[in-house]
């Protein structure tokens, strides 16, 4: 549902997580990853140098198995949700998973699901602790979300996922991982915090960028999958790794929207 309070930090985006601090948004969760790392690289999240290959492992698990998974959760809860819920659902998803007709969808998405159990249930079939080996890593914790949002929300889950005891596991293990203290803030404060913060200094567009965009050009940030509302600010940081827009707001005052790279469709005004 439309997410006002979010998207005055964010300029449009209401995909989740999204990550303040202060006056810089980081929306998705692999440039999330990725800062985080950067601020507090011990422990490291991309174990052995693994930074690549858990942000390729990132696109198989943000795009088929969430369909999947979360196609599968909506499609068997679908009678349960308020029409104007659907009604949006259909509108964030579009060209995605098709709401329209997801219950027809359901043994498709039930096999795909399975199918793709399958491929966790191997890479762990040498008995080692995490997919990557002895540590636990950014592609874990994006696989085991959407294994974790079929056992809450598929009522068959279970048989979905029988005889994969490795993975299973693994859940086990991924469950375990401290999760840190967390502590609530109002809406107002984290409003607050954007308006008395300065933006860190942006990192600069790199000149080979392909498409002729230089530093201060008004520019369209947009999800390529879903959620498609557009977000509009001058460029600050353009590189491999990410985009960012400075925008203005009533609510929030200036403010900096960091995404990543890949993923993400850039249109100059």
């Amino acid at each position: 549902m439309p997410k006002p309070n979010l998207t005055a930090l964010t300029g449009g985006y209401r995909k989740t997580p999204v990550m303040q601090i202060g006056a810089d948004i980081y929306c998705d969760s692999r440039l999330i990853a990725d800062e985080l790392e950067e601020r507090y690289p011990h422990p490291t999240i991309y174990p052995g140098g693994s930074r690549g290959l858990c942000i390729a492992l990132s696109e198989w698990s943000d795009r088929p198995l969430h369909i999947s998974s979360s196609g599968l959760a909506i499609g068997v809860n679908k009678q349960d949700f308020p029409a104007n819920l659907m009604a949006d659902r259909k509108k964030f998803f579009e060209g995605f998973i098709d709401i329209e007709n997801i219950e027809a969808e359901i043994p498709h998405l039930k096999s795909q699901l399975r199918a793709h159990a399958g491929l966790i249930e191997e890479q762990l079939s040498d008995g080692r602790r995490f997919w990557l080996g002895a540590e636990p890593s950014l592609a874990d914790f994006h696989a085991y979300v959407e294994i974790w949002t079929a056992r809450a929300f598929v009522p068959f889950a279970t048989e979905i996922f029988r005889g994969f005891h490795k993975m299973k596991e693994w859940e086990s293990r991924v469950e375990q991982i401290d999760h840190g203290e967390m502590s609530l803030a109002t809406v107002e404060e984290a409003h607050e915090a954007a308006r008395l913060s300065t933006g860190l200094p942006g990192r600069g567009v790199e000149v080979d960028n392909l498409f002729g965009l230089s530093q201060g050009d008004l520019v369209t940030v947009v999800p390529d999958d879903y959620g498609k509302e557009l977000v509009v600010g001058r460029l600050v940081a353009l590189s491999l790794r990410e985009v960012a827009v400075e925008r203005d707001d009533a609510l929030v005052g200036n403010v900096t929207v960091h995404f990543p790279r890949i993923g993400y469709r850039i249109i100059k005004v």
